[in-house]
């Protein structure tokens, strides 16, 4: 990511294309937010989660993202959340409960390959 933050930095200083660029207050906190939320602490807890959790439960960050950006836009922007985007989160929500409470059956490498036949003289 800070190779590509990097990348189109230097795009943007050989185009010269800064007549568009504004600074605000807001603008510069929400690119904050996402670094350090969205980046930092996202990628991290996901990499730990890969260590220490099946990968059928980690995968469902990507159903649950989605819901908490409407849920902050509708806190920070006051964007309008009507009764179908109610109801499709609280699908994706109750999905992602059955995924993650699912019972998980750990199998051994020796359970999974076939057996092998020793070979004679």
């Amino acid at each position: 990511m800070l190779a590509a933050g990097v990348a189109n930095f230097l795009f943007a200083l050989l185009v010269g294309d800064f007549s568009r660029v504004v600074w605000t207050t807001r603008g510069v906190g929400a690119t904050m937010y996402l670094v350090v939320c969205g980046s930092w602490i996202g990628y991290t807890a996901y990499i730990w989660l890969l260590e220490h959790v099946p990968t059928s439960k980690v995968s469902t960050y990507a159903y649950v993202n989605p819901v908490v950006a409407v849920f902050l836009g509708w806190l920070i922007l006051h964007e309008h959340v009507d009764r179908f985007i109610l109801f499709g989160s609280a699908i994706v929500v109750l999905s992602v409960v059955l995924v993650t409470s699912a019972k998980v059956k750990q199998k051994t490498v020796a359970e999974e390959l076939p057996a092998v036949e020793a070979a004679g003289d």
